[in-house]
């Protein structure tokens, strides 16, 4: 965009009916894992619509990757709680998995019915070289506008390299950055001011709806007694949710499981897979081993966060047991319960510990830890990048003999033309991934 045509007022605020247009789009087209999903919602939200400064969007997300949970519907919840309040939550974190829960719940149906698809697995073959272009994309646009300095750039290099080569869990990572950064805040404020390059932002999108300085609205004041009506609310939810299911032992179990699970997810949905595993395969025997990675496998090309992958087991766990004399309603009804106690505490953490966010958002002894997790996440999102790629390049590779196998070429030549058009012609996401599938299509009748 040109100085010429920058805009020089913000755009008009947006009715709920419009934005919710847009969560529903969202949740259709949010592949690409959590990396792909954040860059997606930059393009639109900050570069397009001007919804948010990228100031604003920037802190909360380092909030959303403090917290347990998907970050990338956190991210949603919270920018549309900001402009529409708890209706505005609810709204963009149910479109955001709505899409994935049916998908992935037909799939299942389709799984346990049909086997293996060829032309499906051709699909996949083609859409997991444009994910690797995606998160490599994703990468270098954070980075970009969050590493501003030589301290940044070092922090994100340590990150990458502590995942890399001392498989450091996320949870250190951010905990370590976040030292680093509550540390140089007060050593060299310079280096890690949220603002160091406020205005760049407006220089290059125009002001934003939620700018820089635009004061929290009215729900998003902080109180104390407000975060006490909310917590309560919330735990009596869950807990008549839990009361409804007392008649259900597997049901039942699934919710208490779930909930557990929720609140181990820091880190994304890579970190808490072996705690689902060991218990939905080893423990309840809601689904055999392979079931669960063929599950993984459609989790990370399908839209929505990777941890739909819950729904996946919900579904399976829900026909293994059979719940209920229908096998698809028992299906459904595994998969109800699974997605909703997985996602309870996603709305959670944003309304109840979203003002307190935006109240200490300019002051430094906040802003500095999370602009440390920011750079720290740009080295731990470039990792997942090379972890996509070398199961990409080298498909039957494995931890102890990573080069093992044949190496792939034609995902390596797919991969680099989806980074060109992502970076160089500003192609659309959907797009590029839409063109990948069509062409791993018809590669399978080809081989």
């Amino acid at each position: 965009m040109s100085e010429a045509t920058v805009p020089t007022t913000p755009p008009p605020a947006p009715t709920l009916g419009e934005a919710f247009k847009y969560w529903l789009k969202l949740g259709f087209i949010s592949f690409g894992g959590p990396a792909g999903q954040i860059a997606m919602m930059h393009q639109e939200l900050v570069e397009r619509r001007r919804w948010i400064s990228e100031h604003r969007y920037l802190h909360a997300l380092n909030y959303c990757m403090l917290l347990p949970g998907p970050e990338a519907i956190q991210l949603a919840i919270y920018i549309s709680w900001l402009m529409h309040g708890v209706r505005g939550a609810v709204m963009a974190g149910v479109l955001f998995f709505l899409p994935a829960f049916v998908l992935l719940s037909i799939l299942a149906g389709t799984y346990l019915s049909f086997g293996d698809v060829p032309a499906v697995q051709g699909i996949f073959y083609g859409i997991r070289p444009a994910v690797v272009a995606v998160v490599l994309f994703a990468a270098w646009r954070i980075g970009s506008r969050a590493i501003k300095n030589e301290v940044l750039l070092a922090i994100a290099v340590l990150a990458f390299a502590g995942i890399l080569f001392f498989d450091l869990d996320f949870p250190w990572i951010v905990f370590g950055a976040a030292i680093l950064g509550a540390v140089g805040g007060k050593l060299a404020p310079a280096k890690f001011k949220a603002g160091a390059s406020h205005g760049a932002s407006n220089k290059a999108y125009g002001p934003a709806l939620i700018d820089d300085d635009t004061p929290p609205p009215a729900h998003a004041k902080f109180t104390w007694g407000k975060l006490a009506l909310t917590v309560t609310a919330f735990v009596l939810i869950w807990a008549a949710s839990m009361a409804m299911l007392v008649g259900v032992p597997d049901l039942f179990n699934m919710g208490d499981f779930f909930t557990k699970a929720a609140f181990l997810t820091l880190g994304g949905a890579y970190a808490v897979l072996p705690y689902v595993y060991q218990n939905a395969v080893e423990h309840f025997h809601w689904l055999t081993g392979p079931q669960m990675m063929d599950g993984l496998a459609l989790g990370e090309t399908t839209p929505g966060p990777l941890i739909m992958i819950v729904t996946w087991v919900g579904y399976i766990g829900g026909v293994t047991k059979h719940l209920l004399a229908n096998p698809v309603a028992a299906g459904l009804a595994g998969a109800a319960v699974a997605t909703f106690f997985t996602f309870l505490p996603s709305f959670l953490f944003i309304i109840a510990g979203g003002p307190m966010i935006e109240a200490t958002r300019g002051e430094l002894k906040f802003t500095a830890p999370l602009t440390a997790i920011t750079a720290a996440v740009v080295g731990v999102i470039l990792n997942l990048a090379v972890f996509f790629a070398w199961h990409t390049f080298w498909p039957k590779a494995t931890a102890g003999a990573p080069f093992s196998g044949p190496f792939d070429a034609v995902p390596v030549v797919l991969a680099i033309a989806c980074f060109i058009a992502l970076w160089k012609y500003k192609a659309d996401i959907m797009k590029v991934i839409g063109v990948c599938a069509l062409l791993g299509l018809a590669l399978s009748f080809i081989r």
